[in-house]
């Protein structure tokens, strides 16, 4: 496996797991990763906040990490990246308003390279237009907003095409192997070890 250039778009208070996971995980198996957020630039922190799951109506919501991005928004160029990821948490609903957010988006779509989105991440992917004719899954809360852009929405981890998407991070395990399969690496999988 040869290693590929990862951009990954965040934003204050971006889901702690769906930001941390991925970027640790792609970068043990040999991936470089790009932490990005607009207005700040290299060495900045986002705030990440913690979602749970505690049988609500909707999610629990605590403060999490201070993530430290490695490089600068306004000097990445899509083009220079073999795959996006796009974590979810709250930071979506105020990254889809940023012209940039969208251009980058919408090149990995045209160049038809690995996308990968999890939970709220698919809102800046209906903002970019980029989603009619796919079949994705988001949390399910976004499943209208989705499927207003176009999409037809599945309640699983789900690839088509270039596009990988999970519905929270709960689904780290096969989202991220689905992710990695589309990026060329060797995945094995297997059922999880259970305790006796």
């Amino acid at each position: 496996m040869t290693g590929k250039k990862i951009l990954m778009i965040v934003g204050d208070f971006g889901e702690d797991l769906e930001i941390m996971v991925p970027f640790q995980a792609l970068q043990m198996v040999g991936h470089e990763v790009d932490a990005v957020c607009p207005d700040k630039a290299e060495g900045d922190t986002c705030k990440t906040a913690v979602h749970d799951f505690r049988g609500d109506q909707t999610y629990l919501e605590t403060r999490g990490h201070d993530f430290t991005l490695n490089a600068t928004f306004d000097d990445v160029d899509p083009a220079d990246y073999d795959a996006l990821v796009v974590p979810g948490g709250r930071a979506p609903e105020y990254l889809r308003t940023y012209d940039g957010v969208l251009e980058y988006v919408r090149h990995f779509f045209e160049a038809e390279k690995p996308v990968a989105a999890l939970c709220h991440g698919p809102q800046i992917l209906a903002a970019a237009g980029v989603l009619d004719g796919y079949e994705m899954t988001s949390y399910p809360a976004v499943a209208a907003e989705c499927e207003a852009a176009g999409c037809s929405w599945v309640d699983e981890v789900t690839t088509d095409r270039n596009l990988v998407t999970g519905q929270a991070w709960p689904d780290h395990a096969e989202w991220l192997a689905a992710f990695m399969d589309l990026l060329g690496d060797e995945v094995s999988h297997r059922e999880p070890a259970t305790a006796d």
